[in-house]
């Protein structure tokens, strides 16, 4: 299985010299903090905050998955050359849509073709 990475995993002095690595293998929630139970809820994840990731045919963001809990609410695939191809650099976004019923713990996952699965930080979202 391979390693599962996870953006608080590395210590405060080695995080600054790897900053931009780091950044741009984690996937980052951004949502709402709230959300009305029954009705359509956006959730986007996109890889890096400052920055971008290659695309290159070796090397690019391969899909993005999205969990509450255990249970995966969406996916979404990429090839190489979706985000602009040979030598560009990009930050992978997805949005997903779901519709909550209680409260959600929300957690995405990246895979890279270079350097495997990343993790986010946990995101609540109260719904009423």
């Amino acid at each position: 299985m391979p390693k599962l990475n996870s953006y608080v995993d590395i210590d405060t002095v080695e995080r600054e010299a790897r900053k931009d690595y780091i950044d741009r293998h984690s996937p980052f929630i951004h949502c709402e903090s709230s959300a009305k139970a029954g009705e359509k809820f956006a959730v986007t994840v996109r890889m890096g905050e400052a920055y971008e990731h290659p695309d290159d045919t070796d090397h690019y963001i391969a899909e993005i998955k999205l969990f509450d809990g255990e249970t995966q609410l969406g996916a979404a695939t990429y090839f190489a050359g979706a985000n602009g191809g040979q030598g560009t650099k990009s930050q992978a976004e997805v949005t997903f849509y779901v519709v909550p019923s209680k409260k959600m713990k929300l957690q995405a996952i990246s895979y890279c073709t270079k350097h495997g699965l990343w993790q986010s930080d946990p995101v609540e979202v109260s719904v009423a």
